[in-house]
């Protein structure tokens, strides 16, 4: 059996979608005859937790642990709440504080690649050995965060090595990534480092075609699109909800704000009774300050139900029970190749859903093609309004329900098959 070692800073009881592709990969990895070791921080600063992912790491797997210096335990002596949504990738976009910006400064221009580099030369020293000792020849890096990928790169120049790097999120065109304050200097090392990556791994995983195609502008290496996915059965005996609910599961940043959105929801509470009377706005997971705001502004308050974070078990729950799924992304060019883990789960739901992203979304592609829901940017009005009372209509005769097709492909198990191909080609 092919032994891989694995470098990632996500892992239980991490919560949130960047653990669940690697501990779903790890999980079904053995049954692709490749034995995945994998190697984490001992004591690592997660923003959310989940405890029950602790449980779902299979039974035998080897894991390697090394001490990490976080400096976002520092930060919080300073604010613990601002470091906490900082290290979540929540940033305020409206009115900062001073103190925000001072931190978001300091993390963008003294933290290159990420908080996390101070992890990367022990690593590098400890994982030497490991390599050598269990005869490991191939490894795969997973980022963000990035500085996963600085490990793999400086085992890939002493030792050799074969080495697959994934990138869950692109690098210097990620969503937050204008919004860390950095010099010129700053965007120049993260624009090189991200370079030097891309044209020494021998192989590249990306999540989506759209960064594909940026880094196929950076780099000759091959270049493979495995998306997320979901895993575990349909529960075909949950309720729906009685009420009209449209929910959003996961964060719910500050640049995701479909303004349209609510203003068209403000609009039907306002002119149809049975509208007013059966709709619930339902948020499970962090909300930001400017997405409730805007919320509040059009009326709509008395209408949130806000769950706050809960386990992955229980968000699968509220998955499968609402009666819309809401998938919001970021208006910009881009975030075109972000397709959100949770669109998978979605799908995987049955349930219809509702985008809102940039006019060119690959995941709106995938919505369409799945016939999963129906997509709209950040400018539409009387189309998304008349949609929406289309399905209050169905839904008022109990007939909301949505046809999806070719979502078996994205099961976790036929993902991880697609990977371990990968893994074991050779003649690139």
């Amino acid at each position: 059996m092919q032994k891989v070692l694995i470098i990632l800073y996500y892992w239980p009881p991490a919560g949130g979608p960047g653990v669940q592709r690697w501990l779903k990969f790890v999980k079904y990895l053995g049954s692709c005859k490749i034995e995945p070791i994998v190697y984490v921080p001992e004591n690592p600063n997660y923003p959310i937790q989940d405890n029950t992912f602790v449980d779902q790491i299979p039974k035998g797997v080897k894991i390697l642990k090394q001490p990490i210096f976080e400096p976002y335990r520092l930060a919080g002596l300073l604010s613990k709440k601002k470091t906490k949504r900082i290290s979540s990738g929540i940033i305020q976009t409206k009115n900062p504080s001073f103190l925000e910006k001072v931190m978001l400064w300091i993390r963008g221009n003294f933290f290159i690649p990420d908080a996390r580099k101070f992890w990367i030369k022990p690593s590098v020293r400890y994982l030497s050995k490991v390599l050598m000792k269990e005869d490991i020849k191939t490894i795969i890096t997973t980022g963000p965060p990035h500085s996963m990928h600085l490990i793999g790169y400086h085992l890939k120049a002493n030792l050799g090595v074969e080495w697959i790097a994934d990138f869950r999120d692109p690098w210097t065109t990620i969503g937050y990534h204008k919004k860390l304050r950095l010099t010129k200097r700053s965007a120049q090392k993260h624009k090189r480092l991200e370079k030097d990556v891309l044209q020494a791994a021998d192989k590249i995983v990306v999540t989506s075609n759209t960064t594909k195609k940026e880094f196929a502008a950076i780099t000759k290496k091959p270049i493979k699109v495995i998306t997320n996915g979901y895993d575990g059965a349909l529960d075909l005996t949950k309720k729906l909800d009685v009420k009209f609910s449209i929910s959003h599961i996961g964060s719910l940043l500050s640049g995701r704000n479909p303004s349209n959105l609510w203003r068209v929801l403000g609009e039907l509470v306002t002119e149809n009774i049975a509208f007013r009377e059966q709709l619930k706005l339902q948020f499970v997971g962090v909300v930001s300050e400017d997405v409730l705001a805007s919320i509040h502004a059009s009326g709509l308050e008395v209408y949130l139900d806000l769950k706050g974070y809960v386990s992955h078990e229980e968000a699968i729950k509220y998955q499968q029970s609402s009666q819309l799924l809401l998938l919001v992304e970021i208006d910009s060019k881009e975030t075109e190749g972000i397709i959100p883990g949770k669109l998978f789960e979605y799908m995987h739901a049955r349930r219809p859903i509702l985008g809102l992203g940039p006019k060119n979304w690959e995941a709106g592609d995938i919505i369409s093609a799945t016939n999963s829901g129906a997509v709209f940017d950040y400018k539409s009005d009387s189309d998304l309004k008349s949609l929406l009372l289309n399905w209050f209509n169905q839904y008022q005769q109990n007939r909301l329900v949505t046809a999806s097709t070719q979502v078996d492909k994205y099961s976790r198990k036929e993902l991880t098959e697609e990977l371990a191909k990968y893994i074991r080609w050779e003649s690139y």
